[in-house]
């Protein structure tokens, strides 16, 4: 007798078609149990030359869902993280493959201890401990109003780069620190970095005191953009600021010379411009700009502050940062 193997309905169980018509026991069946959707979030600073320690001690992360209540992740212990340590690309993680629901989230909120008269938030500038203080932060902690969706399955992998050169205040007469924080949320898997190194006969130029203080480059966002002071005031008195600030840090090289470089990490891939200075800027003010290569920091006839770039003209660099790639842009001389 002949026998054929006749089409099923893809959900019946499967049978062999064999000599003598017998059947064979239903394979079982096989499924594989859904990821988890979980956030990984890390914390990155944009450095200061007027500190040698600023510590936030944070205490929890709470998300917002779209259509949903907040979600409230409390540390058993909280974290006391010295942003000042987490420059260019280095980071700290505050959540860890954190499992959370699928969809869109409005914020995020970062939970922070500055109790008045408590060592929990303190910076340390020309060896004093300063207090530090967050208007309403114990209420409210530092809310970062940037949103982001997480795909079922997905790994969100985020950073929020704590921008302390512009975040801080010392109003003159109080005993403490004001913190208002300019926070930028960069999905690790979509940014880029970029480095360099400055030329070695500009920082002498350019900084009068170079051993304690070798500049900083300035970060704006497009091509040929035009260098600007921190707290840089438009025609209709809004802020422009650069998107982010690097120090520029010594280092020796193997040949024993002088070497000045700065780093930038977590940059979302684009077209960008660098700029250096050497002045002392006060993110609270608009300073008066000058564009120069003298030395830095001349005396204003009016008495105001003066911000100079090395440089004449819009006086930055263009550069284009590309995801997952360090991108190199020195500060060299121009060529003669």
């Amino acid at each position: 007798m002949l026998y054929r193997c006749l089409p099923i309905a893809a959900f019946a169980l499967l049978t062999a078609c064999g000599g003598g018509g017998e059947s064979q026991a239903p394979s079982p069946i096989v499924t594989t149990p859904p990821r988890d959707t979980t956030l990984t979030l890390r914390i990155t600073d944009a450095p200061v030359d007027y500190a040698s320690e600023v510590v936030i001690q944070f205490s929890g992360v709470a998300i917002k869902p779209e259509n949903g209540e907040e979600q409230t992740f409390e540390f058993e212990e909280a974290k006391s993280i010295d942003l000042l340590a987490l420059q260019g690309s280095n980071s700290a993680i505050l959540l860890d493959d954190q499992i959370i629901d699928s969809g869109s989230y409005e914020w995020i909120r970062l939970a922070v201890n500055a109790e008045q008269g408590v060592r929990d938030s303190y910076m340390i500038t020309d060896g004093q401990e300063i207090e530090l203080r967050i208007p309403s932060g114990g209420e409210t902690g530092l809310k970062l109003v940037s949103g982001f969706t997480v795909a079922t399955g997905g790994a969100a992998n985020f950073t929020i780069d704590f921008d302390v050169r512009k975040s801080i205040t010392n109003p003159p007469g109080l005993p403490e620190a004001i913190l208002k924080p300019a926070l930028r949320l960069v999905n690790n898997q979509e940014v880029g970095e970029i480095s360099g190194a400055i030329a070695a006969e500009i920082i002498s130029e350019s900084c009068e005191a170079e051993a304690s203080f070798a500049g900083a480059v300035y970060l704006y966002v497009g091509a040929e953009a035009v260098a600007t002071d921190l707290g840089h005031l438009d025609e209709e008195q809004n802020v422009i600021d650069p998107l982010t600030t690097a120090l520029v840090k010594f280092e020796e090289t193997d040949g024993g010379a002088a070497a000045y470089n700065f780093e930038f990490g977590f940059i979302v891939p684009g077209d960008y411009s660098l700029a250096f200075t050497c002045s002392n800027d006060d993110p609270e003010i608009d300073e008066r700009e000058v564009y120069s290569t003298e030395t830095l920091d001349p005396p204003s006839e009016d008495g105001q502050s003066v911000v100079t770039f090395y440089g004449d003209g819009a006086n930055t660099y263009s550069v284009t940062v590309t995801a997952n790639e360090s991108t190199i842009q020195n500060i060299e001389l121009p060529d003669l």
